[in-house]
């Protein structure tokens, strides 16, 4: 169908900058029209600080592909302990207990089939979409007051010596940051390889569960969902290029990001001729527009986590 396995000097390509990164620390958030998301950005400014950081990626994608092709995946249940922080100057930006129980509730929901839409899954893609089996425990919540208006995408939120608040425990624990980003960036997460010290996922507070701040369109808590994605090294659908590759096999090439909620079937320029997955998470549509990971993207989740994995110290 598409994706044969890259080389390592592929792979080098693939994880090469394609866009410099903008620091958005300066820029106060603002009403957001589409979906924004860092991650790759901050991924090519890691990889042009550390050149290291390339190899470690090959390596995993390697033992991942091998993972995939061999069926050595985890067998039982994944269950990700998760600390969130949040970062506040306005009482808008302290969500509540419960806003954060509700994005925890989301991720549950989407990672185990069980939201509400995942019955609207079409009937061309209903063969692969997947039960990824993978829960999430909110086991604490730090909170801290800041004066700054907004964090940007340098990792600042991170640092408790710069303003922000560490990682607990990140080799064992998801941390997720919860703060006014700006830029019109909804979040970012670090991909498996990356320095502990940054690992784990942002959310702007407006974007962070279905509650409270959450604005439409992005008020079901998707940004949650497409971001702890990335953190287990899933990429965007469409694989950053045009008609560009996600490293999935079953996931159709897109030819770049969509938006809104387009309406089924979404034909692509992409050759040959067929439709397009909108509705996966990994692509860039309104929150309702998103409801469905494939059997392809769990198995690349599902290889994090065994034993020798990138991300194999999260318990079974």
């Amino acid at each position: 169908m598409k994706k044969l396995l890259l080389s390592a000097m592929a792979l080098m390509m693939l994880f090469s900058c394609q866009n410099d990164q903008t620091d958005s620390t300066d820029l106060l958030a603002s009403a957001v029209t589409k979906r924004g998301c860092a991650s790759q950005d901050v991924l090519d400014a890691q990889l042009k600080a550390d050149p290291t950081l390339a190899l470690r990626m090959n390596q995993i994608e390697a033992f991942t592909q091998k993972s995939m092709l061999t069926n050595r995946l985890v067998n039982g249940k994944i269950v990700i302990p998760v600390v969130v922080n949040v970062l506040y100057r306005t009482a808008a930006e302290n969500i509540s207990d419960a806003q954060i129980q509700s994005q925890i509730d989301v991720l549950n929901q989407d990672y185990n089939a069980t939201n509400p839409d995942f019955n609207s899954v079409p009937s061309e893609f209903a063969g692969v979409a997947a039960n990824v089996g993978i829960t999430f425990e909110l086991v604490q919540i730090i909170r801290k007051s800041t004066t700054k208006t907004s964090w940007g995408t340098r990792d600042v939120m991170k640092n408790a010596k710069r303003g922000g608040i560490d990682p607990t425990s990140p080799t064992t624990t998801l941390n997720m940051w919860a703060c006014t980003i700006g830029g019109g960036i909804l979040g970012y997460a670090q991909f498996p390889g990356g320095s502990s010290a940054t690992d784990g996922v942002v959310i702007d507070s407006n974007y962070f569960g279905v509650s409270g701040a959450a604005s439409y369109p992005y008020n079901l808590g998707r940004t949650g969902s497409h971001e702890v994605g990335h953190w287990m090294n899933l990429r965007h659908i469409w694989g950053d290029a045009s008609c560009g590759n996600d490293l999935v096999s079953d996931t159709p090439v897109h030819k770049t990001s969509n938006f809104g909620v387009p309406t089924y079937p979404y034909a692509s320029t992409c050759l040959p001729a067929h439709n397009e997955m909108t509705m996966n998470y990994m692509d860039y549509t309104d929150d309702r527009g998103m409801y469905m990971f494939t059997n392809g993207q769990k198995s690349r989740m599902s290889a994090l986590f065994v034993s020798g994995a990138a991300r194999s110290g999260f318990g079974i």
